[in-house]
């Protein structure tokens, strides 16, 4: 009967070191929400509080241009020929982290490379629950016009899906530090 005993014990160990695990896994992962306004506005969130704040993007998403031959503007992207035209792309994976470059006109400029110079224009969509996704020059059936670095770009039409995120359980672990000096009197 000891026996016995001992054998469901070790099982019910087993059992809770796994799911110990497993919690201690799962409560590591990111807990990525959509960037808005509202959110911006529950938290006080300054300009200066959104250049500390690490961006990512939900989907992927690729921005390409055609490539005038002779042309050596060509830095990052990868050339790739579609139907007999060379096209830069420069492709911006799902989760890539970016910063905040500036704010203007309700629209955040995001960077996701090496500089400030390389970024993408950010606003409100209503269409997407207020959800900030990328703000297109243009955009006729689902392909977008954009300016990056000063060179205009269209992206493909699974990039109009993508928006703004943020991981809220690290910006909810961050406080803030924040006391009133109540001066200092000559004795």
């Amino acid at each position: 009967m000891h026996i016995g005993y001992l054998k469901i014990t070790t099982s019910i160990m087993k059992n809770l070191i796994l799911i110990f695990t497993a919690l201690i896994a799962l409560s590591s992962c990111k807990n990525m929400v959509p960037y808005t306004d509202a959110l911006r506005q529950k938290y006080n969130w300054t300009e200066g509080d959104l250049k500390r704040i690490q961006f990512y993007t939900s989907d992927a998403f690729i921005l390409q241009r055609k490539v005038i031959d002779g042309e050596t503007r060509i830095q990052e992207g990868k050339i790739k020929t579609i139907n007999g035209e060379k096209v830069e792309e420069i492709i911006i994976r799902s989760g890539t982290p970016g910063v905040l470059v500036q704010e203007a006109s309700g629209k955040l400029s995001i960077s996701f490379e090496k500089n400030d110079s390389y970024f993408i224009n950010f606003g409100k969509n209503v269409n997407m629950n207020n959800r900030f996704s990328i703000a297109f020059s243009s955009l006729q059936n689902k392909v977008g016009t954009i300016i990056y670095n000063g060179t205009t770009y269209y992206t493909a039409p699974e990039s109009v899906a993508a928006i703004l995120m943020l991981d809220m359980r690290r910006i909810d672990n961050s406080e803030l530090n924040q006391r009133v000096a109540k001066g200092r009197k000559v004795k």
